[in-house]
C-alpha cells in the first residue's frame, strides 16, 4: 500500500506528465528515428542511424525543447484549460506554476547543451525554436490564422532539425512534410472549435471566435481538400512501397471527416473529429515501416 506522501508524489508525477504530454514526445522520437531510417538517409547502414550520436542529441533536444513547450503553454492557458479541460486542469495543478517554469528553464537549458555536442548551428536552431514557443504560447496563438499556422510550423520543426541534418533535398521529402502540415493545421483549427468556450471566455482571437463556426469549417474544408492533393502525389508518382495503402485509407478517413465536420454541433464532435485526425498522424508514424518492409532486414544482414 502506498503511504499518503507517496500517493501525493505519484499524483504530482502523473501531474508533470500530463503537462508535459509525455505520450505525444513519445512518437515524437519514434517519428524522427523512422524517418531518419526509412525517408532521410535510407542509403546509410542501419546501425550507423541508430546509434549515430549526432542524431540521438538532435532527438533528444528536440523532446526536452517539445516539453518545456507543453510547460509553458500550460502556463499561459492555465485559465483557460479550468474551462475547457476542468478535469485534466485539475491533475495539472497539483504541481505549482512555480515548479512548473523552473522545469522549463531546465529542460531549455539541457536541449541547449545536447545540441552543443552536434554544433553551434543546432544550438542556433534550438534557441530560435525555443522562443518561437514561447512567443507563441505568450502572444501568437492568440491571434487568428496566425497562431493555427505558427503551431503547425513549430509541430513540424523537430524534423525539419533531423532533415538538415542529414541534408537529403530529395521531393518525396517535400511532399510528406506538405501532408504533415496540412493535417497538423487542420487539427489546430479543430482544437479551436473545440475550445470555442474557454477561447471566448479569455478573449483569444481564433478563427471561430472572430468570424463563426461555419466560416471555420470552410476554411478546414479547403485545407482537407490541399490535404488530398500531397497523398495523391505520394499514391501515384512516388515511390513510397507499401504505404500507399496508408495514404490510400487516409483519403477515405479525411472525406469522412469532412462529412462529419459539417454535422458536428457540440464540442464532443470536435472532440471525435480531433481523434481521427490524431489517428491519422499517429497510424502515419508507423506507417513509415511500410515504405520498405525488407529494409530493416537488409541492412542487418
Amino acid at each position: 500500500m502506498f503511504s499518503r506522501k507517496n500517493k501525493l508524489l505519484l499524483l504530482k508525477f502523473l501531474s508533470l506528465f500530463s503537462v508535459v504530454r509525455g505520450y505525444n514526445i513519445l512518437m515524437v522520437v519514434v517519428a524522427q528515428y523512422l524517418a531518419s531510417i526509412y525517408i532521410l538517409a535510407p542509403d546509410l547502414p542501419l546501425r550507423k542511424v541508430i546509434f549515430d550520436f549526432n542524431l540521438f542529441a538532435i532527438v533528444l533536444a528536440s523532446a526536452l525543447v517539445i516539453a518545456g513547450g507543453y510547460i509553458i503553454n500550460n502556463f499561459y492557458d492555465a485559465e483557460k484549460d479550468l474551462i475547457n479541460k476542468p478535469t485534466k486542469s485539475m491533475l495539472d495543478r497539483l504541481v505549482s506554476q512555480r515548479f512548473k517554469l523552473s522545469t522549463y528553464f531546465v529542460l531549455n537549458f539541457l536541449a541547449a547543451f545536447a545540441a552543443s555536442y552536434v554544433s553551434f548551428r543546432a544550438v542556433l536552431f534550438f534557441s530560435i525554436y525555443i522562443f518561437g514557443i514561447w512567443l507563441y504560447s505568450h502572444k501568437l496563438k492568440r491571434i487568428a490564422f496566425i497562431g493555427n499556422f505558427v503551431s503547425a510550423i513549430l509541430a513540424i520543426a523537430p524534423f525539419f532539425a533531423v532533415f538538415v541534418y542529414y541534408k537529403n533535398f530529395a521531393t518525396v521529402i517535400f511532399v510528406h512534410a506538405m501532408f504533415l502540415f496540412l493535417l497538423i493545421l487542420v487539427r489546430e483549427m479543430i482544437k479551436d472549435l473545440e475550445n470555442i468556450a474557454g477561447d471566448l471566455a479569455q478573449n483569444y482571437k481564433t478563427i471561430p471566435v472572430l468570424y463563426g463556426v461555419r466560416f471555420s469549417k470552410r476554411c478546414i474544408s479547403v485545407l482537407i481538400l490541399l490535404t488530398l492533393l500531397p497523398s495523391l502525389l505520394l499514391i501515384n508518382y512516388f515511390d513510397v512501397g507499401y504505404m500507399y495503402l496508408y495514404f490510400i485509407g487516409g483519403i477515405f478517413l479525411l472525406i469522412f471527416f469532412l462529412v462529419m465536420l459539417w454535422k458536428a454541433k457540440t464540442k464532443m464532435h470536435y472532440v471525435g473529429l480531433h481523434n481521427i485526425l490524431k489517428l491519422i498522424i499517429v497510424v502515419g508514424v508507423f506507417s513509415i515501416l511500410l515504405i520498405n518492409v525488407d529494409l530493416v532486414l537488409n541492412r542487418i544482414l
